[in-house]
């Protein structure tokens, strides 16, 4: 049934009687402004008593369905057939129009996934948002390095790559990867044939969807295949990927035996700023802890707000644990269930602890609700180790950055064009390491090309010289210099250097090779904190440098015009005074000091007949 538009009222008494003409039948309901935009979604086995209870006197006095119902011109309803459908059509209706009187899920940290794609030549990727491309998605992974180590394991193992190199054409040379026996190579012709990629790729999907008995058996008839065609280095070679395979799966056999897999939650509020955390138990073990932040909480009803989280954690996505533990119980637990248990194929319980173990592990993560609280709201500056690991996490980085160097590009309409390179590094600005540069080659208004120019001469140097790359490169601007800046990498045969980075108006992040996913963080990201610290430091500095060449290059220009002061000459005063004013201002005396009597006497009359 489609939804029935009430029409507009500013009374709520109106509102009222729509409610009482709703059918007593499950559905999802929608109050709605008077320009029709969603307010609150809420699902109910019977539409017509839930909506009813708002105008009870007890829930007007409260403030948020008090605030609601007075600002609320319509209710709209969707009828489903049972309970169930109703839940899931609540939390997609959240999730599509975000409505401002719902809890809504703000998050700096994902789920990391293994992508397998779904090209001819397939490859695999750690990503922490899954769409609908073709491709095949596993996990998630706990913790997030795991799926690191697993894509590592399938580039040594299965040579089935990681790169953004361009697959739908061929090229004149293998990269690095093939030549340390991590890639068939499918990029060059004849380096490997479609055939044994294909079984490379297939081989891949067996041992991320666990078939590991599948395969292990697989791999154990190639190996007496290649022994009877004497082929035995590549018989030695299949063998050990078994063993790999075999100790990969009495692994997971024993983390299962250990126990269910759990996740805990539990929160700490001082409204409106409330903080969540999650606790994830893989085997019986804490694998990893996720946070949560919100800063509008003005009244907290404890079910409902988990009850909300609840569906919006875990109802479209793919892996669902056996046992969640809240704080709090909440009304339409049971159905939650059922509709989880059959997302998950498996039996799926919520439980509130409320003595031993399980009581004593909701007690901890509760205390670690509340250090994340203080380290978000109370602005504690987070740990080095902490604040990498955290920005790692947002970007979707394989390894924690213990350097990051940011480059910025200025000058006024092309003119004095610098760039800067400043470093951040284990917690802090390294300002020895601070770098300048003149850009020679770019004519005109042009910062993509002078990007390109600053990023090549910086890493064309680290890479002739031999040293350490930085853990990660922040560039200040959008998609345009990222763009620039991953071209000079890539010219210079740098592929796996990690590189972002960031839009000055909306502040989004975006890492390259992921341009199509911005990560968004909330003001009170300390992540957002960092890297609005490295870059606005930047920008100062690049800023602070062109200026000092604008000044040097109006000095030049000025005393250019006198005769008998030469470049060298010039050169001098501007190094001694700074500018253009400070040497009108300075004594016969103090300019002699630098450049001569004779000089400094024909500076002092020129400059007194410009002032005449």
């Amino acid at each position: 049934m489609p939804p029935y538009n009430a029409g507009i009222s500013p009374l709520y008494p109106d509102l009222r009687e729509r409610a009482a003409e709703l059918p007593s039948l499950p559905g999802v309901y929608l109050y709605k402004d008077e320009h029709g935009t969603v307010l609150y979604v809420g699902k109910a086995k019977n539409l017509r008593n839930r909506v009813r209870s708002y105008f009870n006197e007890d829930r007007l006095n409260d403030t948020k369905t008090g605030t609601l119902i007075h600002t609320a011109r319509q209710i709209d309803y969707i009828h489903v057939d049972n309970e169930k459908e109703a839940l899931a059509l609540e939390n997609n209706l959240i999730k599509q129009w975000k409505p401002r009187f719902n809890i809504l899920l703000r998050d700096d940290k994902t789920y990391p996934y293994i992508k397998l794609t779904g090209e001819k030549y397939p490859r695999v990727y750690v990503t922490r948002r899954l769409k609908k491309d073709g491709s095949t998605y596993y996990g998630p992974y706990f913790p997030g390095n795991l799926a690191y180590r697993i894509v590592n394991l399938i580039h040594r193992s299965f040579k089935v790559p990681s790169c953004k190199v361009d697959l739908t054409k061929k090229h004149s040379h293998a990269c690095l990867e093939f030549h340390i026996h991590r890639c068939h190579g499918p990029c060059v012709e004849g380096l490997v044939t479609d055939e044994r990629y294909a079984e490379a790729a297939r081989d891949t999907r067996l041992f991320l969807e666990g078939r590991h008995k599948d395969l292990s058996a697989l791999l154990k008839t190639r190996i007496e295949a290649a022994s009877a065609a004497m082929r035995y280095e590549e018989a030695a070679a299949l063998h050990e990927l078994q063993r790999t395979v075999e100790e990969v799966s009495e692994k997971q056999k024993m983390a299962t035996a250990e126990g269910d897999d759990t996740d805990i939650f539990a929160y700490y509020a001082e409204l409106p700023l409330v903080a969540v955390n999650l606790f994830h138990l893989r085997g019986g073990h804490i694998v990893d802890r996720r946070e949560f932040y919100w800063e509008d909480q003005h009244e907290l009803d404890a079910p409902e707000f988990f009850s909300s989280l609840i569906k919006q954690l875990y109802l479209n996505e793919p892996y669902v644990p056996a046992i969640i533990h809240v704080p709090v119980e909440f009304e339409d637990r049971d159905v939650l269930e059922e509709a989880l248990s059959e997302r998950r194929g498996r039996k799926v319980e919520i439980h509130t602890p409320q003595r031993g173990s399980k009581k004593a592990m909701l007690s901890l993560v509760e205390s670690n609700a509340r250090h994340s609280f203080e380290q978000r709201f109370r602005v504690l500056k987070p740990s080095s180790d902490a604040i990498q690991q955290a920005l790692a996490d947002a970007l979707n980085l394989e390894t924690a950055p213990s350097r990051i160097e940011c480059f910025d590009i200025s000058h006024i309409q092309g003119t004095d064009k610098v760039a800067s390179m400043v470093v951040w590094e284990d917690g802090k600005m390294k300002k020895s390491d601070y770098r300048k540069f003149i850009i020679r080659t770019v004519e005109g208004n042009n910062d993509f090309a002078s990007m390109a120019e600053v990023i090549t001469r910086r890493y064309g140097r680290l890479k002739e010289e031999g040293s350490k790359f930085p853990g990660l490169v922040f560039v200040d601007g959008g998609l345009g210099q990222l763009h620039a800046a991953a071209a000079a990498l890539e010219e210079l045969g740098i592929t796996d250097q990690p590189l972002a980075s960031i839009a000055k108006r909306e502040e989004w992040i975006y890492v390259y090779g992921q341009e199509d996913e911005p990560v968004i963080l909330d003001k009170f990201s300390p992540v957002l904190h960092l890297v609005q610290q490295v870059r606005d430091e930047a920008h100062r500095f690049a800023v602070t440098f062109h200026r000092t060449r604008r000044n040097q290059s109006r000095l030049k220009g000025e005393l250019a015009l006198i005769p008998g002061i030469g470049d060298k000459t010039s050169t001098k005063l501007l190094r001694e005074f700074g500018s253009f004013e400070r040497v009108k201002q300075a004594s016969e005396d103090d300019l002699a000091a630098h450049v001569g009597r004779g000089a400094a006497r024909k500076l002092r009359a020129a400059l007194h007949r410009q002032m005449e």
